[in-house]
C-alpha cells in the first residue's frame, strides 16, 4: 500500500478547497465540448480546402489575438477581481460556441468565417486562463500546487481524450453541426462554477491596467531568467514539433489509404485523442511529482522525451504507414512527456512570481502555452505542405531536440532551479 500510494495520484486540492473543486469540476465539463469543437473545426477547415495548410492557418488566424489578449488581459487580472476577469471572458468564450452554432446552421459553408471565430475565441481565452491560473495559489496552499496542476492537466487531457473521439463519432453521426451544439451547452458548466466562487480582489500593489502595466511585466521577466528559459523550452516543443495540423491528412491518407472522408472522422479524432490519452495516463502515476525538487532538470527532460516521441511516430508513418496503433502509441508518450512538464512549469511559475506580478506572467504563459502550438500549427502544416507529414514529424522532433540543447547551453542555471527556494 505505501508503494501504491506513492504513484496514485495525489487529489488533496478537491478535497481540502470546495471553490477549487467546484472550478476543478465545472471546467473539466466543459472542455469535453472545447476539445470536441477543435476537432469540429479541424476536420471543416481540412475539408472545405483539402489542404493541411489551410489546418495549420487556424492556428496562426488566432495567433495574433491570443498574443495581444494574454499580455493585456494579465494586465487586467493583476488589477482587476479575478473572479470577475474570468467570468466575462468566459462569457466571450461562450458566445464564440455559439457562433460556431450559428456558422453551421446558417450553412456558411466558408473557411473565412471559422478563422474569424478561432480569433475571437483565442482573444477571450487569452485574457479567461490567466484569470483561473492566477486564482489557484489564493485558493490552495503552495504545498499542493504540483497535484493541483497535475489535476489541471488531467482534467484537460480527460477531456481531450473523451471529446476528441466523440467529435469523431458525432462528425460522422450527425456532422460539425451536433457538435457544435453539444459544445454550447457543456460550456454552461463552467461559467455556473465561476458564478460561485468568492470575490478574489487584488492586493494592494494592484497596477493601473494600461499599456505600461504590460511593459513592466515585460521587464519584470527581463529579470527572471528560470521563468523566461521554461518560456523558451516550452516553445521547442509547441513549435517546432506540435504534429496536430497533420491529423487530418494522416487519417485521410496514411492511416485510411484515401477512405471517405465520413470514414477518416474516427481515425482523426483517435490522433487528436493519442496524446491526450497518454497524458492521462502519466496523471494516473503521477503521485511522484510532488516529491521532485529539481523541477529544471524534470522540464528539461520530459521535453526533450516529448521531441524523440514526436519524430518516432513520423517515423512510423513514413516507414510503417496503416499502422495506426503504432503512431498512437507514440504520440501518447509524446503526451505523457508533456503533462510532466506542464505541472513543474506551472508549479514554477505560481510559486516563484510574486503576486502583484503573477496575473501577467499568467498572460505571457498563456501566450506561450496557447500560443506556441497555434504558431506550431502553421510551422507543420506548412512542413507538411512542402515535404510531407511524417517527414515534417521527424523534422521537428529533430529541431525541438536541438533547441532544447541549446537552451540550456545558454541558460546553465535553470538545471540548478529548486522547488524548496523558489527563485524567478
Amino acid at each position: 500500500m505505501p508503494l501504491l500510494s506513492s504513484v496514485l495520484p495525489d487529489i488533496t486540492p478537491l478535497s481540502i478547497s470546495r471553490a477549487y473543486r467546484r472550478l476543478w469540476t465545472g471546467l473539466t465539463i466543459s472542455a469535453f465540448g472545447q476539445q470536441m469543437a477543435l476537432v469540429a473545426i479541424s476536420f471543416e477547415a481540412y475539408h472545405l480546402t483539402g489542404d493541411s495548410f489551410a489546418v495549420g492557418l487556424v492556428g496562426l488566424f488566432g495567433l495574433v489575438p491570443l498574443v495581444l489578449g494574454g499580455l493585456y488581459g494579465g494586465a487586467l487580472v493583476d488589477a482587476f477581481d479575478r473572479r470577475t476577469v474570468a467570468l466575462l471572458s468566459a462569457l466571450g468564450l461562450w458566445a464564440c460556441s455559439l457562433a460556431l452554432v450559428v456558422h453551421a446552421l446558417a450553412g456558411w459553408d466558408r473557411v473565412e468565417v471559422l478563422y474569424a471565430i478561432v480569433a475571437v475565441q483565442a482573444a477571450m481565452f487569452a485574457i479567461n486562463n490567466p484569470a483561473r491560473s492566477a486564482m489557484l495559489p489564493r485558493l490552495l496552499p503552495a504545498r499542493v500546487l504540483p497535484a493541483a496542476n497535475a489535476l489541471s492537466t488531467a482534467s484537460f487531457t480527460l477531456s481531450f481524450t473523451v471529446g476528441s473521439l466523440l467529435g469523431g463519432g458525432l462528425i460522422g453521426w450527425g456532422g460539425v453541426t451536433t457538435v457544435y451544439i453539444v459544445d454550447a451547452v457543456l460550456f454552461t458548466a463552467a461559467i455556473y462554477s465561476l458564478v460561485r466562487l468568492p470575490p478574489l480582489p487584488p492586493g494592494e500593489r494592484a497596477p493601473v491596467p494600461g499599456l505600461r502595466s504590460v511593459v513592466d511585466g515585460l521587464r519584470f521577466l527581463r529579470t527572471a531568467p528560470n521563468l523566461r528559459a521554461s518560456f523558451v523550452l516550452d516553445l521547442c516543443a509547441m513549435v517546432l514539433a506540435q504534429p496536430r495540423a497533420t491529423f487530418p491528412a494522416l487519417a485521410a491518407t496514411i492511416y485510411l489509404a484515401g477512405g471517405r472522408g465520413d470514414e477518416g472522422a474516427w481515425v482523426l479524432g483517435v490522433l487528436q485523442a493519442a496524446p491526450a490519452i497518454g497524458s492521462f495516463l502519466a496523471f494516473c502515476v503521477s503521485g511522484w511529482l510532488g516529491r521532485v525538487h529539481r523541477h529544471g532538470i524534470a522540464i528539461v527532460v520530459a521535453i526533450m522525451t516529448y521531441g524523440v516521441a514526436v519524430a518516432l511516430a513520423g517515423v512510423a508513418a513514413v516507414g510503417l504507414p496503416g499502422v495506426l496503433w503504432l503512431g498512437v502509441t507514440l504520440l501518447a508518450l509524446s503526451g505523457s512527456a508533456d503533462m510532466v512538464s506542464s505541472a513543474y512549469r506551472s508549479t514554477m511559475l505560481q510559486t516563484a512570481a510574486p503576486d502583484e506580478m503573477r496575473g501577467r506572467m499568467q498572460g505571457v504563459f498563456t501566450v506561450v502555452v496557447a500560443g506556441g502550438p497555434r504558431l506550431g500549427d502553421f510551422v507543420m502544416g506548412s512542413l507538411a505542405s512542402l515535404v510531407g507529414e511524417g517527414e515534417a514529424m521527424v523534422l521537428g522532433g529533430v529541431l525541438c531536440v536541438l533547441g532544447v540543447a541549446l537552451t540550456v547551453l545558454t541558460a546553465r542555471r535553470f538545471l540548478a532551479y529548486d522547488a524548496r527556494h523558489p527563485t524567478p
